[in-house]
């Protein structure tokens, strides 16, 4: 606490410069969970204090596909009420159309950023967005429950299965009713399609759309994949799952109710604060692997910030952009919320090691995530997603075999690509 005061204090007094002669005022729309807002609105306080201008903070629901509905109707409108942008790292294709280049405002620090962060947000040569953190979801788990019940950390969704069932057994006959072996995002939405990739790349049965743009889901791998995901609910995870986002799980796990979750990145400071139950009992891990010849894989999740080509001050709305996502920033996300940054020195810095040592352990999983098909699907990743979503949840939920599921998903995908994405 003393070290997140420091900062907030110092960078604070390093802000006071004198402000422009005109001020003006900026909007930044930003679907946040956790302390996400918090660290955001001091960081915004002292950009004001430095500059004069005044930043109002438009926030979103926590459902990321819901987010998107919304911008899209922002921007179809043209609407200048926005003037910076918190996007999603898989909307840049879609979206790329209504924000400015920002090559040139950034070329003299973007050598300072990890190079897949920024190649993920060119469209076409042009820089959509500066990327604000990258995330990549762990497997949470009660280092306690393990010791006491004897148990490895376990290396495949099997032996997840069987250890969560075993400790969840143990502790129910203990007395807590309540307890859970895992908690997931299970909700029908993008959150889903995360969890899914990995199942199924973890099992070896690709992705729902290849990065050569072919489809290729209707494979006996997949389908391994989702009937043993289906094979949870109602066994080591609740049916509510099935409408589980990221602070659902959060939720469960944090109150002490769950011995694995996966969770993204921004869990990690929340289940380990001072008001947390679990605080010292919580472990993370890279998620299981398929098999013993599978692999682990992790999604590659994160936010970027882009600025509107319809806001009335483009310049100021650069300018904040750069302040948000230069070093102290950064740094103090990293500490306070344990978002992983996206510039590289970051992830050498003492404090952050010390504070979060979870980050730069965490950079070779981050360095080999899983990528969502945005770049192959274009403009319709967001249609094709919804499609693998819902037979996802489909399947979860009993409505038909993994099988069936996903020899529709592939005739629908096949449809919706037409000639070319």
């Amino acid at each position: 606490m003393k070290l997140r005061k420091l900062i907030y204090a110092g960078l604070a007094a390093a802000g006071l410069a004198a402000g422009p002669a005109h001020a003006v005022e900026l909007s930044i729309v930003h679907g946040a969970i956790g302390k996400d807002n918090e660290v955001l609105r001091a960081e915004l306080d002292r950009w004001e204090k430095q500059t004069g201008n005044t930043v109002k903070i438009v926030s979103m629901p926590e459902s990321t596909t819901d987010q998107f509905g919304q911008y899209k109707l922002w921007l179809s409108a043209k609407s200048s009420d926005i003037d910076v942008y918190r996007l999603d790292v898989v909307w840049a294709p879609q979206l790329a159309d209504h924000f400015v280049d920002l090559n040139e405002a950034t070329k003299d620090i973007q050598d300072q950023f990890i190079p897949s962060t920024l190649k993920g947000q060119m469209v076409d040569g042009k820089l959509v967005a500066l990327p604000m953190f990258i995330g990549a979801p762990a497997l949470y788990y009660r280092e306690d429950l393990l010791k006491k019940y004897d148990r490895p950390v376990p290396k495949t969704w099997a032996e997840m299965k069987e250890t969560a069932q075993i400790i969840q057994d143990g502790e129910r006959e203990a007395g807590n009713k309540d307890m859970q072996g895992f908690v997931f995002q299970g909700a029908a939405y993008e959150g889903l399609t995360c969890n899914a990739m990995e199942w199924i790349a973890s099992y070896g049965g690709g992705n729902f759309v290849e990065p050569d743009g072919s489809i290729d889901i209707n494979n006996a791998k997949a389908a391994e994949a989702l009937n043993m995901a289906a094979s949870w609910i109602g066994t080591i995870a609740p049916e509510g799952v099935l409408n589980y986002k990221e602070e659902d799980a959060r939720g469960v796990f944090q109150s002490g109710d769950a011995v694995f979750m996966r969770n993204w990145n921004y869990a990690y400071a929340l289940v380990n604060g001072d008001d947390s139950p679990v605080k010292g009992k919580v472990g993370v891990s890279e998620l299981p692997k398929g098999g013993e010849d599978g692999k682990s894989a992790a999604t590659l999740g994160g936010w970027e910030l882009a600025v509107s080509k319809y806001s009335k001050h483009q310049q100021e709305a650069i300018d904040l952009v750069k302040f948000l996502d230069n070093y102290e920033s950064q740094k103090e996300r990293a500490i306070v919320t344990s978002r992983p940054p996206t510039l590289t020195a970051v992830y050498n810095d003492p404090d952050v090691a010390k504070e979060q040592p979870f980050i730069p352990l965490w950079k070779p999983v981050l360095d080999g995530t899983l990528a969502r098909p945005s770049a192959a699907a274009k403009r319709k990743y967001n249609e094709a997603s919804s499609l693998f979503w819902t037979a996802v949840h489909n399947t979860l939920s009993g409505d038909g075999s993994a099988e069936d599921n996903l020899a529709m998903l592939g005739a629908k995908l096949k449809r919706l690509q037409g000639d070319a994405w």
